[in-house]
């Protein structure tokens, strides 16, 4: 399957005003009909400020019409979406999201517990520049101190959509927010009774591994507006690669609401998510070459367990909205890692221990006029947290010599306590006056933090004050069809790890971020987005990894850039003649262009990023049968090196250690029959699928303290069924 691949920013640019002009054409293409009362649904400014209601937390019920009315670039894949492409984690949904560049499990990060995503050419390893969410959540350890996801406990089985806000959400959103919001919804209570349950079985054409994901769901709620559901997800079995085993991942939640009165609701949720894998490490260029599916790490491997509780408050009608959200969460992330030194190995253990409670009430109020209406939102969070983080070692050994590693003493030489208290509070106005809604804001963070080194009793603390201003602007064309630009302030304070080396002189991230582009849905049969990014930054912070011979370095890149392109497309060919009803494609296009604009590399590409990324799809339903082809194509990556080392020089060619070097492109498509047996059978729901049908042999690399090459999922074959009562 060819793939458009734009080799300039001009090429890229007109792929994207190439769409845009389609979008135009679909309107243009067939005589309107005359305009209708407002009564029947017209656009008109008049009817728009009349139907207005108070829109409050927009992340919460995430649906199509709130994407069409979001003022900047947004992408929400629902459940069945998520079932229908075969997908077996959350990574898999992510790399169907324009923008959105996903990282197979690799370095540190190397487990199944782990997420590793970059937006727009910002860093993906462990997830740290953007606010990821669980139902509004953070998902972070320590959303401030701590927020990389070397556990992301979140399971695909749970959630009823994925919700990903690439621009104008640093106001109400954050702090670490340059790279948007992702925020994973999880299944709601239904109205009635309903109960269900899962499973998908994944067959590894190499190593020899099979994974099993359950899932059920049982739920209801009463006459008297009393609510609860259970929810279960895990993972269970081995990978395709050696070592790669053991993977045990159970994740539970319960959730209850009571309807107070018509406007009144009371939430909340129990969440425990505990989760063991091993991780089979990096592989050199020679042990690459000999076998990219084995192993030379037996001991490697990672455990995670995370609970929490959430009570949340609302009241809603049509002038006005008020929440409380309060949460705490409680965190353990541990793992073993071999570190190498010349033909010696020593296992070191890093456990860690986090805290974290927080309070967040929000308000908007809606204020009609004869010609304007505004909605006032104002909002704080009081975020408190505390980590303690431990790092012990073994002797050396020789690999290979029966030395029982996981049960050898072991010396502490890294032991930190850390906390952070933040207060953050946001006020925006949205303004709907004519065909526009403007919305000006600014939130403020304070941010006070401390590490203190138990071994050498020295303290470190940091206070951080920032105020970040957005605006965003959107111009109702149509009902179907939007124009929008914003431009915003982010930031990202210093986490703990950092804070420890601030003697380095390293300083906290901000960037600049603007967006133009347009939603349109429901055009005779198209709907679609386009939009054009740009974040620069000031002093972007980058990790150096095994690359500089110092695994826990830090350092400031200076400044740098990125921009580029997002579009996506899609149609349904039921628009065109009856005889295709069941017929739909979608396809997605990314140009980006990140790079550094000082420093030894300037001008030359970030790292751990493609330039252009594309997917292509398409759905058939007739009667009972679904088949769904689905394809994804991403372009070279670089891992250039430490820009901050002596005498750096951009790497192109292939380390000895695997860990440097280009990182060639590839291109996978998945298949995937389905049948629904109906409610007769209990609406029993089989199917069977392959994923990278042509055993694309594809790898990526990591740079941190387990560096190496990693290789990435072979030909597959899965199995999904379903019942639901």
């Amino acid at each position: 399957m060819a793939i458009l691949q734009p080799t300039s920013k001009l090429s890229s640019a007109a792929a994207g005003a190439t769409l845009l002009c389609l979008a135009l054409s679909a309107h243009a293409a067939d005589p309107q009909p005359p305009a209708a009362p407002a009564s029947q649904g017209a656009f008109s400014a008049e009817s728009t400020l009349n139907s207005v209601t108070v829109v409050g937390n927009w992340l919460e019920s995430p649906n199509e019409a709130k994407v069409l009315e979001h003022p900047g670039a947004r992408t929400i894949v629902d459940r069945e979406t998520m079932v229908e492409s075969g997908a077996s984690n959350v990574r898999d949904v992510l790399r169907r999201v324009p923008g959105v560049q996903v990282q197979d499990s690799n370095g540190t990060g190397g487990s199944d517990i782990s997420l590793n995503v970059g937006v727009r050419g910002l860093a993906s390893r462990l997830s740290p520049r953007s606010t990821i969410l669980l139902d509004g959540v953070p998902l972070a350890v320590a959303p401030y101190g701590q927020p990389q996801l070397s556990m992301a406990p979140v399971s695909l089985g749970n959630l009823e959509a994925v919700d990903v806000v690439r621009g104008a959400g640093s106001v109400r959103y954050g702090p670490q927010n340059v790279g948007g919001i992702i925020n994973f919804v999880t299944r709601p209570i239904p109205k009635t009774f309903a109960a269900s349950a899962s499973v998908e079985s994944d067959i590894y054409s190499h190593g020899g591994g099979v994974k099993t994901i359950p899932g059920a769901f049982i739920g209801g709620t009463n006459e008297q507006g009393l609510g609860g559901a259970l929810l279960y997800s895990g993972v269970h079995g081995n990978g395709y690669r050696a070592s790669n085993d053991h993977v045990n991942i159970d994740d539970l939640m319960l959730k209850g609401a009571y309807r107070i009165t018509p406007a009144d609701a009371l939430t909340g949720s129990l969440h425990y998510y505990d989760a063991t894998a091993g991780m089979p490490g990096g592989l050199t260029s020679a042990q690459y070459a000999a076998g990219p599916f084995q192993s030379v790490r037996p001991f490697d491997n990672f455990s995670g367990r995370r609970k929490d509780i959430t009570l949340k408050y609302a009241h809603n009608d049509n002038n006005r909205k008020f929440e409380v959200l309060t949460y705490y969460t409680e965190s353990f992330r541990g793992s073993n890692i071999e570190s190498e030194s010349g033909n010696q190995r020593r296992l070191v253990s890093y456990p860690r221990n986090y805290h974290t409670f927080a309070v967040e009430p929000r308000y908007s109020q809606l204020f009609r006029g004869e010609n304007v209406s505004h909605e006032i939102g104002v909002g704080y969070r009081f975020l408190r947290e505390a980590s303690d983080e431990q790092a012990s070692r073994t002797a050396f050994y020789r690999p290979g010599t029966g030395f029982d590693a996981p049960n050898a003493p072991s010396t502490l030489y890294q032991s930190r306590t850390g906390g952070t208290t933040a207060n953050a509070v946001y006020i925006d106005d949205t303004i709907n006056v004519g065909n526009w809604t403007i919305t000006p804001g600014l939130r403020y963070e304070m941010i006070r933090s401390y590490v203190t080194d138990n071994l050498t009793k020295l303290r470190n603390d940091v206070k951080s004050e920032e105020p970040l201003p957005s605006l965003t602007v959107m111009y109702h064309v149509t009902d179907q069809w939007k124009l929008f630009a914003n431009a915003g302030v982010s930031f990202g304070p210093l986490q703990y790890f950092q804070i420890a080396q601030t003697t380095n002189g390293l300083t906290p991230e901000k960037a600049k971020t603007y967006e133009i582009g347009t939603h349109f849905d429901s055009v005779n049969g198209w709907g679609g987005e386009l939009t054009l990014f740009n974040i620069d930054f000031d002093d972007e912070l980058q990790l150096r990894g095994g690359t500089s011979g110092s695994p826990d370095a830090w350092t400031n890149l200076g400044a740098t850039t990125h921009r580029g392109v997002e579009s996506s497309l899609r149609y349904d060919f039921a628009k065109l003649t009856p005889t295709l009803a069941g017929l739909s494609a979608y396809a997605t296009y990314t140009f980006t262009d990140a790079t550094y604009s000082q420093g030894n590399f300037a001008g030359r590409d970030l790292p751990f990023y493609s330039r252009h990324v594309a997917t292509l799809g398409m759905r058939y339903l007739r009667n009972r049968w679904m088949l769904n082809v689905d394809a994804f194509a991403q372009s070279k990556e670089r891992s250039p090196g430490d820009p901050a080392a002596a005498n750096a020089q951009y790497q192109t060619a292939e380390s000895a250690n695997g860990a440097l070097g280009d990182i060639p492109g590839y291109a996978l498509m998945n298949l995937r029959l389905g049948y629904d047996f109906g409610k007769a059978a209990q609406n029993l729901k089989i199917a069977v699928g392959v994923k990278n049908l042509f055993d694309r042999r594809y790898f990526t690399r990591s740079t941190d303290n387990n560096a190496g090459k990693y290789v990435g999922m072979p030909r597959t074959f899965y199995f999904q069924a379903s019942l639901a009562y």
